[in-house]
């Protein structure tokens, strides 16, 4: 390939950009392994795991929106088309570059327990856990204060009008995707008994088949209110008050004021180096912060000389991944609860340290790192996107009701389900994710972002405790192996959603002889077919700052396209 490319000459400058960032050219191309192209433009793009949500983006875009007026169009429409992953109910993570200042922000719009809840009143009720449903799993939902955080600050069109698209969608309906059918029957199971749920969501007493029209037009109703009063359409009047009424109905502990008083906070991202890329993340009360120790630990490795996927690549990254998690669950919660020691969590001397505990043979055992618990049961159901415009401006952007339609509760008249995320609290004296009033439980959704020079990734991959290890991974395909934005999301990957043992599941894109060899190291491999949602959900766009040209990759494990901006005609 080096002689290949020492020989080739370049035409156009966006072919010289391709093949100095991903090792490939015409010459190579009968030995393509991704399945899908990347899409290419250099007009605005929008990648996220519905193809219809992806074309609302896309049309804001046109309308001359820019990205962050798309990703709040994009995600309200994902809201609408895969309600048990996402919704108005649930809560919000973002990473922004701003084109104009070229500075990076990050915004947290996780809400917070209600100020009567504690540990002390759910052990005097005789639980030893948070419920993973019901009003006892509700926190106040942060989305919609994050939607108009981003839009107050980078908005062009009005909010009015980036919420058109979603409401449109729910008022006339929209044709269930094939996977999302899937997800739909299978999540919604549990609560189809409610009649409020049911009454939105299980229509003629069954879940939406695929293709069938689902309409939401009490959901239409929520996004216009929103779209004309912002925030206090949510946190004050008649949606306040129906969340109100219902947490009253079923002796919960939500007050006016705990809605009210709610406020989404800007962070400066996290990062560390790798290879030469700068990764960014969310700092906690989020995960992020075990993609990037992650990093920290495979980087003292020659994987790049190893190669994708191999036995020696493979092991350290199982490893590296249980010694980040260990740490992650032993330090992280809300940082207004206590001090914690990121800085320390992210140095390259922790990492070196941890990396010299990786032997030849699994480790079933891992302990945290002394710098001188065990965390609630947490979910899976989450959307990521993200969104580019011509200018350069670039979103990176997470959504959730953390389990699959969050609790189950659905407010008379808003069209939505509340998000679950209580129950990632522990009731564990002393734990910094121990459950105190008006405190963020410790989340599992994460934005992800990287540069290097010109070349800046927005990604994310999600589900549950599988994101930080996904992005990591995500990120050796990029630097380590060179592959393009597709390739990085097709590739076939593991995850380990459990904290102690050595058990994990990795796909069966993994050759056989490499899965026998972990397992004689003492990994306890369950291999699941090609293309699993157990490893994620992702989707990533790569912008040029000297060619202008978006690369977009969306995962075949979803119905998720990028779709381009079309240029007026």
């Amino acid at each position: 390939m080096t002689a290949i490319l020492h020989h080739f000459v370049c035409p156009p400058l966006i072919v010289c950009f391709l093949a100095a960032t991903f090792p490939f050219s015409a010459a190579a191309a009968p030995q393509r392994e991704q399945a899908r192209s990347m899409v290419v433009t250099q007009y605005g793009l929008v990648a996220t795991s519905q193809a219809v949500a992806s074309q609302a983006g896309a049309a804001i875009l046109a309308r001359g929106g820019n990205a962050v007026d798309a990703i709040i169009a994009a995600n309200a429409a994902l809201g609408v088309v895969e309600p048990m992953m996402n919704g108005m109910g649930g809560d919000l993570f973002a990473i922004v570059y701003d084109a104009k200042t070229k500075k990076l922000y990050g915004l947290n719009s996780s809400g917070w327990s209600p100020k009567l809840d504690t540990a002390d009143r759910l052990r005097a009720m005789g639980l030893n856990a948070v419920p993973t449903s019901g009003v006892e799993s509700v926190t106040v939902p942060g989305a919609v204060a994050g939607w108009e955080a981003l839009h107050g600050r980078w908005g062009k069109l009005t909010l009015a009008q980036d919420l058109a698209p979603a409401a449109s969608l729910a008022e006339k309906g929209i044709a269930v995707p094939e996977t999302n059918a899937e997800n739909w029957a299978h999540d919604g199971a549990n609560f189809a008994g409610n009649p409020a749920f049911a009454h939105v969501y299980w229509p003629d007493g069954k879940p939406p088949a695929m293709g069938q029209i689902f309409r939401n037009p009490e959901l239409a109703a929520s996004l216009r209110l929103v779209g004309e009063k912002g925030r206090d359409g949510f946190y004050k009047g008649r949606i306040a008050e129906s969340i109100l009424k219902l947490s009253n109905e079923l002796h919960g502990t939500m007050q006016a004021d705990d809605l009210a008083d709610f406020q989404p906070e800007w962070v400066d991202p996290i990062s560390t180096t790798y290879h030469g890329w700068t990764v960014y993340e969310i700092p906690p009360n989020g995960q992020g912060i075990a993609a990037l120790s992650m990093l920290n630990i495979m980087e003292k490795f020659p994987l790049a000389d190893w190669g994708h996927n191999t036995v020696k690549t493979l092991h350290v990254d199982i490893e590296a991944k249980k010694l980040a998690y260990a740490d992650l669950q032993h330090y992280i919660g809300d940082p207004r609860a206590g001090n914690i020691p990121v800085a320390q969590l992210l140095s390259k001397d922790l990492a070196a340290k941890r990396a010299a505990l990786i032997g030849d043979t699994a480790s079933c055992n891992v302990l945290p790192s002394d710098l001188t618990q065990q965390l609630a049961r947490l979910s899976s159901d989450t959307t990521y996107l993200t969104a580019v415009d011509h200018e350069g401006n670039q979103v990176s952007l997470i959504q959730s009701n953390s389990s699959d339609f969050g609790s189950g509760l659905v407010a008379e008249n808003t069209g939505f389900v509340l998000q679950n995320r209580a129950a990632n609290f522990t009731l564990e004296p002393g734990h910094p994710n121990m459950l105190r009033p008006r405190m963020r439980p410790i989340h599992t959704i994460i934005p992800g972002f990287m540069q290097k020079g010109d070349q800046r990734i927005s990604f994310g991959i999600m589900s549950g405790w599988n994101q930080a290890q996904a992005h990591a991974q995500f990120v050796s395909n990029i630097v380590d192996f060179h592959m393009n934005v597709q390739a990085a999301l097709e590739a076939a990957r593991f995850t380990k959603l459990t904290f102690a043992g050595c058990d994990l599941t990795m796909e069966n894109g993994v050759p056989p002889d490499v899965i026998a060899a972990l397992r004689q190291k003492g990994h306890d491999i369950k291999v699941e077919l090609r293309y699993s949602q157990t490893m994620g959900r992702g989707n990533a766009i790569l912008h040029n700052d000297t060619t202008g040209v978006n690369f977009g990759g969306t995962d075949p494990r979803t119905d998720g396209e990028a779709v381009p901006e079309m240029p007026p005609f």
